[in-house]
């Protein structure tokens, strides 16, 4: 005689995900939220590349914008002829227009000249380099009545300022 095994009919368990049904509903709007405030502002530097004698005596003389920046005094210079300005850093806003209207006088002779090159002693803040680098990138302008913002010279490399015996301005 053969026994019978009666089969247990199982019943599926049932899942219970209410917690985790809590969990999203808090968790996805929290990163919603979080993702706005959490911006990022990339500002590309691009850095000069080395040069022989060879290769500059070939090209013709280009623009080659620099701003020598040290505690004392800004220094705005090409490096083919020299200095163009020399401006003596203050606390106020006098150096920073002094040099919006030399940037902007340059522009207007060069305007498809986009580069420049902050050259800064070792004392200079970072405080100091980020007001230099959003000066030189633009400016506002007023222009038919109404005031705009105006490109400069928005591709910036950074570099030491040169020494005594490298030409100081």
């Amino acid at each position: 005689m053969r026994f019978r095994r009666k089969r247990q009919v199982q019943e599926a368990a049932e899942l219970n995900i209410t917690a985790f049904m809590n969990l999203m509903v808090i968790l996805v709007p929290f990163l919603l939220i979080t993702a706005v405030f959490s911006r990022m502002t990339v500002l590309e530097l691009n850095l000069p590349g080395p040069q022989t004698e060879q290769e500059s005596s070939e090209q013709p003389l280009d623009l080659q914008l620099q701003l020598v920046v040290s505690d004392d005094d800004l220094v705005l210079r090409d490096a083919n002829i020299g200095v163009i300005t020399r401006l003596e850093r203050t606390d106020d806003e006098v150096q920073w227009r002094q040099l919006r209207e030399a940037l902007i006088e340059i522009k207007q002779r060069f305007p498809d000249e986009t580069g420049i090159a902050l050259r800064l002693a070792p004392g200079v803040s970072y405080n100091t380099l980020i007001q230099v680098m959003d000066r030189v990138g633009s400016t506002q302008q007023v222009q038919l009545g109404t005031l705009e913002r105006v490109e400069l010279f928005p591709d910036i490399s950074l570099g030491d300022a040169p020494t005594d015996r490298e030409g100081s301005a």
